[in-house]
């Protein structure tokens, strides 16, 4: 059981509890996820399955899309509504569509981010939300994100009485972008706290939303064995990379890890996935000293 499954993470679910719940339901240990999803946050979540774990770097490195929401004029300890409220400043008036727009464009492009307190990121071998949930304070490292755009359909809502404004968002970004914490960095630029009020992964490793099945459905797939019809190849993850289809002849060469010349190739690219009978077997890249294509990934050698 080789493949990819476009599955919708729902909210109250780890990206981890997924996994467990996949696990029992293909009876295989060999399921991973491209791309952990907070517990409140819905949408895409890839999984692979058996040697399909292998193109999990892929599925990560292509963009992702969200759309969600921000509340201006409170902040929260987890940048989400999840933590408790560390900052409020009710807002005398909304902030218009211009002023708005202006903010997120000083967040658009290459930029540096540092990551949230409660995050996974490792800091001297230990998670940041352990030192949150400790009460200890670390230096976090700053990383280079780059966020495509990061747009606004409108000004959104003005709550008179509490005094803040909820304004929906659409962010296509980067692997390692946290998007709550450009919610927090969209108050920043405005001089008031915010805080990243509802989110939802709309595309994630080539999937859309409109792609993706359910726990539920996996499951009834799989008691009337028929998970073909939800599986995808692993030759999804690999879509961005020109396919050069193998002869019988080269990929007996190939699946011993023999290096390759251009012209066996056919290719000048960098990165080439090789295909055998209509399936890519592995990736192989240019080594330009030794002027020849060698194995970068072997999917399968069967």
């Amino acid at each position: 059981m080789d493949g990819i499954i476009p599955l919708y993470k729902e909210r109250g679910l780890t990206s981890f509890d997924c996994v467990a719940k996949l696990r029992h339901i293909l009876h295989t240990k060999k399921v991973g996820h491209s791309g952990t999803l907070d517990p409140s946050v819905d949408g895409v979540l890839p999984i692979c399955i058996g040697s399909a774990t292998k193109v999990v770097p892929y599925l990560m490195g292509s963009g992702k899309m969200y759309r969600g929401t921000v509340t201006l004029g409170l902040a929260t300890t987890t940048e989400d509504l999840d933590g408790d409220v560390i900052d409020e400043q009710p807002l005398a008036k909304a902030f218009t569509l211009n002023q708005l727009t202006a903010a997120t464009a000083k967040l658009t492009g290459t930029i540096q981010q540092t990551p949230p307190m409660y995050s996974a990121v490792k800091v001297k071998g230990r998670k940041l939300y352990e030192y949150a949930r400790a009460g200890e304070t670390v230096e976090r490292p700053t990383r280079t994100i780059t966020v495509d755009h990061f747009t606004l359909a409108d000004a959104g809502t003005f709550d008179t009485d509490a005094g803040t404004q909820t304004v929906a968002f659409e962010v296509a970004c980067s692997k390692g972008t946290y998007v709550r914490t450009l919610a927090v960095d969209l108050g920043r630029q405005l001089g008031v706290p915010a805080v990243m009020a509802s989110l939802t992964r709309h595309k994630s490793g080539g999937f859309t939303l409109d792609q993706t099945v359910t726990l539920a459905q996996v499951e009834a797939a799989m008691a009337a064995d028929d998970l073909s019809t939800i599986l995808r190849p692993i030759d999804y993850a690999l879509q961005d990379y020109p396919h050069v289809a193998l002869s019988d002849k080269l990929w007996g060469l190939v699946k011993n890890g023999v290096f390759l010349t251009p012209e066996e190739m056919a290719s000048t690219a960098p990165v080439v996935a090789l295909t055998y009978q209509g399936q890519t077997k592995c990736l192989y890249q240019w080594v330009p000293e030794k002027k020849q294509y060698k194995p970068l990934k072997m999917f399968t050698v069967n």
